[in-house]
């Protein structure tokens, strides 16, 4: 993705700026984006409530947090015209560029995809000339050193794990144990170990009234009374969470039953 800086310095860029491409059924038509490096950076999945979260995958919750660029709007609209772009640049001192290729105004795919990729390019360009900028300050005399400092890569598990309440650990570990239970019986030894320690990492915070250990160690127990003690353990958990403790003699009578048996 090339980058053609009409305003501003290709070897400097501002950190912010008015990207825009021409109309190819119109040349003196553009559609434009604006694109912001953020200069703070931040764990995006501190923002995302634990009941959405969830249901993102990991993968979409690292390349979350590890973008640091923004396009605004996120989809390339059609502007008034250049001249206008030119002069809300040098008003408000942003960098202004255009993409080296034309598109159609109904060419939605590409005016969605586009910003993304053009965000990426001037962020890279920023990154290269923030990286020499600061290490040619570490490097001149009387400079205090500075040091690199790494985006906040995303610990998924870390994250979520700071977020969950009680009963949102609960609702994962039952997602949790349906995994361990589907490697139990078919077998797969690898499977079963990742549920495992996804399993310990979720209970490990909470209280021990909830008897984690107990419930991991019969979702773990190959045969039906495993998943019985399971289905046991995780019932009572719930009560506890909803407060319904008139149920949870019942619950343990069944657990003893069980483990008499035994």
């Amino acid at each position: 993705m090339q980058l053609r800086f009409l305003q501003g310095d290709a070897q400097a860029p501002k950190g912010h700026a008015i990207v825009f491409a021409r109309n190819s059924a119109n040349p003196q038509s553009v559609l434009a984006v604006y694109c912001v490096v953020l200069p703070i950076h931040f764990s995006i999945g501190k923002f995302i409530p634990p009941i959405l979260a969830a249901q993102m995958p990991p993968e979409g919750l690292r390349e979350a947090a590890e973008q640091n660029c923004v396009p605004i709007p996120p989809m390339l609209e059609e502007s008034e015209s250049l001249e206008e772009l030119e002069r809300l640049a040098e008003l408000r001192g942003d960098d202004l560029c255009e993409i080296g290729i034309s598109i159609r105004p109904e060419d939605d795919a590409n005016r969605l995809a586009l910003p993304a990729q053009v965000c990426e390019e001037y962020a890279r360009l920023y990154t290269v000339y923030t990286n020499a900028s600061l290490g040619q300050s570490a490097l001149s005399p009387g400079s205090r050193q500075v040091e690199s400092i790494p985006l906040d890569d995303l610990d998924v598990e870390s994250v979520l794990g700071g977020m969950l309440t009680d009963r949102d650990r609960l609702n994962e570990l039952a997602k949790l144990i349906g995994t361990a239970r589907y490697a139990l019986e078919g077998k797969d030894m690898r499977a079963l170990r990742e549920a495992e320690q996804r399993l310990r990492r979720t209970a490990e915070p909470l209280p021990e009234k909830y008897k984690a250990s107990e419930l991991i160690k019969a979702a773990l127990e190959p045969g039906e009374r495993g998943l019985k003690l399971a289905k046991l353990y995780l019932e009572r958990a719930n009560k506890l969470v909803d407060e319904e403790y008139a149920e949870i003699p019942r619950i343990e009578r069944d657990i003893r039953e069980l483990t008499t048996d035994a």
